[in-house]
């Protein structure tokens, strides 16, 4: 048994590829055609971070109720880690590819740590070792 994918609720979604994929280096996975459970149209986007078994399905808000969480759906908690292995490589990749940091980094017994925002608002840990 294993996660296969989380979601996450997106404003559109050609920006939210352009800032996983440009922005933090995820794979894009798939990008399909697909229906919502009454019939529209809607796209499955799934990005996955290379060599990664978990994927994110980029979902865009469809009404009002979605539209409300989009950068809130762990209300304004981390709600999501990407863990790497360069810590000082990934920062500074990302931070010249416009990711907003919302701390400095810092050192944790756990191992080196900031805080970011992706597309929506949410905040995710980027984490590395010690």
């Amino acid at each position: 048994m294993r996660v296969d994918l989380v979601t996450i609720v997106v404003d559109d979604y050609d920006p939210a590829i352009a800032f996983f994929v440009e922005a933090l280096g995820f794979d894009l996975v798939d990008d399909s055609p697909s229906l919502t459970n009454d019939g529209r149209p809607k796209r499955w986007v799934v990005v996955r971070p290379p060599g990664g078994e978990t994927g994110i399905l980029l979902a865009r808000a469809d009404g009002a109720h979605q539209a409300a969480v989009v950068g809130n759906q762990i209300a304004g908690r981390v709600g999501f880690c990407l863990r790497v292995d360069d810590f000082d490589a990934a920062h500074a990749r990302m931070t010249a590819a416009g990711v907003e940091f919302v701390t400095v980094p810092r050192t944790e017994p756990y191992g080196r740590i900031a805080v970011f925002t992706d597309i929506a608002g949410n905040r995710w840990d980027l984490l590395g070792p010690a």
